[in-house]
């Protein structure tokens, strides 16, 4: 099957978010300048340079109360910063009730049953029980093409690790199990894992 995308592809599904999958899920926590909490979730996330650290993800949509946007970007152009909270297994349910389209003065974290920690180098909380948290200030914010499609960039400015997901000087991703999005409405789960050396390591 081939079909352009303009076109559309005819099945009763799109299948695009399927293909390109898994995807890691940034949970994204922001802080209002009127002071309220929101934390959502989204998949089209990733880690984008080492040095420094920077990331990216990217909001599409729109809601009605928040000038073409939704309300984690809202808060980051308010504030201009921004904490991504890794998804672990044990947190999937929490993570699928924040991602829910509600209200701007709702608090995500209190409808999910979220501890709230506070971050060190930013004026935001995080996930309390999320095995890592990425304290981010905003670099820009990149306008894509199509309705309400806008991709944030940040750089990594702290980084918190619970003690237990470090195992001899690692960060041991099965300890937590990480949750990545595939497509529809489906998910995965990292159980295993293998290495592989470089062509110039071996």
């Amino acid at each position: 099957m081939f079909y352009r995308p303009e076109d559309g592809h005819g099945l009763p599904h799109n299948p695009y978010n399927a293909i390109v999958t898994p995807r890691p899920i940034g949970w994204i926590s922001t802080r209002g300048a009127d002071g309220g909490e929101n934390l959502a979730p989204y998949s089209f996330f990733n880690a984008t340079a080492y040095v420094p650290p920077q990331l990216m993800f990217s909001s599409t949509g729109i809601k009605p109360d928040r000038d073409g946007t939704k309300d984690s970007v809202a808060n980051i152009r308010e504030t201009g910063v921004f904490c991504v909270n890794i998804v672990s297994y044990a947190l999937r349910d929490a993570m699928n009730t924040t991602s829910g389209a509600w209200d701007k003065d709702t608090d995500e974290f209190d409808l999910a049953g979220l501890g709230k920690s506070p971050c060190e180098t930013i004026a935001c909380s995080r996930v309390a029980e999320a095995p890592a948290s990425l304290e981010c200030k905003l670099s820009q914010i990149v306008t894509l093409e199509g309705k309400g499609n806008l991709m944030i960039l940040g750089e990594v400015t702290g980084i918190h690790m619970r003690d237990d997901c470090l195992k001899d000087g690692i960060f041991d991703v099965l300890s937590f199990n990480p949750l990545a999005r595939m497509g529809y409405r489906d998910y995965s789960v990292v159980r295993e894992k293998f290495s592989l050396n470089r062509p110039e390591e071996k």
